[in-house]
């Protein structure tokens, strides 16, 4: 297949992001209902917006435990990191002329936030965040966006995501998929594995 747009989740896929939001989402759980649930409980939580995860908690006041939840996951941003091996992977890729785009559930000021200010940022053309769509993943709305915004045609793109939401939404939008496997460590059954970033390279037809 000849892909011309390779398009990217962010957390766990991007970034490793899983420390810093399943303490803080704990944290705040704590905070405001006084339960302790441990990080396994709340890997659901990896991959769909963050107001999501809290309506699938039976949370009540959403709005200002999401508040709260962001104030905690920007005390731990020293934990994220960017996975080893993206970037020369986003450079090759970029090289060889193909149209880097983002796919997210992070808000657009989360993503300025996070990805948005680092150098890889120079490398996606087309980024979609959770603002820019009425309905997200599982759901194909972001990846149709994608495609309206890119001019890109389903059988052009190749999403990459660590979450069976992002799997889905792909499904859902007649666009084939790709599991980053460093960042789903198992989780998602995926019929396409990306052990490692440089996989990607292959997968998308670009010699290293």
């Amino acid at each position: 297949m000849n892909y011309t747009h390779i398009i990217f989740d962010i957390d766990g896929t991007l970034l490793d992001t899983e420390y810093a939001v399943l303490h803080s989402l704990q944290k705040t759980i704590r905070q405001v209902t006084g339960a302790d649930m441990a990080c396994e409980q709340l890997i659901f939580a990896l991959g769909i917006p963050g107001e999501e995860a809290l309506k699938q908690l039976s949370i009540p006041d959403i709005p200002q435990t999401h508040k709260l939840w962001i104030r905690y996951l920007n005390e731990l941003h020293d934990t994220v990191r960017l996975f080893d091996g993206i970037e020369p992977v986003l450079d090759t890729l970029s090289r060889h002329g193909l149209h880097l785009g983002i796919v997210t559930s992070q808000r657009r000021f989360h993503y300025q936030g996070d990805l948005g200010s680092h150098p890889i940022a120079r490398h996606f053309q087309t980024v979609v965040c959770s603002d820019d769509t009425k309905e997200h993943k599982p759901f194909p709305e972001p990846l149709l966006y994608y495609q309206k915004q890119a001019g890109a045609a389903p059988e052009q793109m190749l999403y990459v995501g660590d979450s069976k939401y992002d799997m889905a939404c792909a499904e859902a939008a007649h666009v084939d998929f790709a599991l980053a496997g460093w960042g789903s460590r198992g989780r998602v059954d995926a019929s396409c594995v990306l052990h490692t970033p440089a996989d990607l390279l292959k997968k998308a037809g670009c010699p290293a």
